[in-house]
């Protein structure tokens, strides 16, 4: 295969995907993998797509968000390690704000803690806790398409109403400088109450929002522990984060941070 056909192959199914893991565009091209990072790096520098922790993403806005039903699909065992490792810090007796977002909604099955309560934005966790049994108060607010999460106004009121022993929280970047942020400035505002409201904030993120940056901020490295996925392509960002100490980082396997 010639080079200019391989680096299409990779820039449609970007397009189709939106995001890849590098071990994807090896099956997709029948290359090795030192040849697609490569590729990826010509590509990027040609400004066609973005090298992301693990693989790449097609060049996207600031306030582009994808559905739940495109993150549901994306880097669904990291999530599930994740939102794993993020139930263990819940106790008995415990009230919680989960937000909205497929990696925080992977913490469900696994929170088995006794008496817990959980207040959330999200239609997706309400369908899904009350399957399993678990108690769920939602606040108000409108219904945002394509993500079922309840922000604007109402949201933030509500907000106001509750105190939290936990607030577990979704990032659509991670980025050194920006810190942690999301497309949408209402959701930001959700987010930010919800940190506000907590004895203790938690960020979920998957190792492809590490170096990225959305349109609105709402919150700094420094104010939340960062809960993640180690693998080799994100060790350096990792290093990176940790060198500040008052940055914590707790990975699946824990050889991170300072919590």
């Amino acid at each position: 295969m010639l080079t200019f056909e391989r680096q299409q192959l990779i820039l449609d199914h970007l397009e189709e995907q939106g995001v890849a893991k590098l071990h994807e565009l090896v099956d997709v091209t029948g290359a090795s993998e030192s040849t697609i990072r490569r590729d990826l790096t010509v590509l990027e520098n040609e400004r066609k797509l973005k090298r992301i922790h693990g693989g790449a993403s097609r060049i996207q806005s600031k306030m582009n968000e994808p559905t739940f039903v495109e993150k549901q699909t994306r880097f669904t065992e990291e999530k599930r390690s994740i939102g794993q490792k993020a139930a263990t810090f819940i106790q008995d007796g415990d009230c919680v704000y989960l937000d909205a977002g497929t990696t925080t909604q992977a913490m469900l099955p696994f929170i088995t803690q006794a008496d817990v309560t959980i207040v959330t934005n999200s239609l997706n966790i309400i369908e899904q806790g009350v399957r399993l049994g678990l108690t769920i108060y939602v606040i108000g607010g409108y219904v945002k398409s394509g993500t079922n999460a309840f922000i604007g106004k109402g949201a933030v009121d509500a907000l106001q109403s509750y105190r939290f022993d936990k607030a577990f929280i979704g990032t659509n970047g991670v980025d050194l400088e920006f810190g942690y942020s999301t497309p949408d400035p209402e959701e930001a505002q959700v987010k930010k109450m919800a940190m506000d409201q907590a004895n203790e904030a938690f960020v979920l993120s998957d190792a492809s929002k590490f170096g990225e940056s959305a349109f609105a901020r709402f919150a700094g490295l420094k104010d939340a522990t960062l809960i993640t996925s180690k693998d080799e392509e994100s060790d350096e960002f990792l290093r990176q984060l940790t060198k500040s100490e008052q940055i914590k980082v707790v990975t699946d396997d824990d050889l991170y941070g300072h919590a």
